[in-house]
């Protein structure tokens, strides 16, 4: 319905430019219904109503100040707003930077495996380190990730 309505919309405003500018219009319903703008009365019309065009205010109206308060107000909480989910996205970002880097870490590097006697091995207490390091670091950006979130 949009689609066929948008050709007589644009025909209709380009026959009507210089009735328009001379701010005279007829709004003329016709037998079947239809309505018809022109800049003069239909002579079949059932009703033809004169409509007066106000062209007194011409092009743009700077802003009131009322709505320029209203702008940098809707501005600022959008920046806000913004600001808070790049925190949370960042945060995010950090606690899976921290939980692959556990993952990828469990597996012991070439000097933290000891031989035994029974020709077996075993880990070191460097590995050990290791891994509570990695686990407070994930434990530490789970805790960021709270508290960004809450807004603490």
């Amino acid at each position: 319905m949009l689609k066929r309505m948008l050709p007589v919309t644009v025909v209709l405003a380009v026959a009507l430019w210089p009735t328009m500018a001379a701010g005279q219009l007829y709004k003329s319903t016709m037998p079947d219904g239809r309505v018809i703008y022109s800049d003069k009365p239909q002579p079949d019309a059932v009703k033809s109503e004169k409509k007066q065009l106000d062209t007194s205010r011409r092009g743009v109206e700077s802003p009131s100040a009322g709505e320029k308060a209203t702008l940098q107000r809707l501005e600022g909480d959008r920046r806000a707003r913004e600001s808070a989910e790049d925190r949370v996205r960042r945060a995010e970002q950090a606690l899976h930077d921290a939980e692959v880097a556990q993952q990828m870490g469990k597996e012991a590097q070439p000097n933290e495996r000891l031989g035994t006697a029974g020709g077996g091995s075993r880990l070191t207490d460097g590995y050990w380190e290791r891994q509570k390091k990695l686990e407070e670091a994930v434990t530490s950006a789970r805790r960021t990730l709270d508290q960004v979130r809450t807004g603490k």
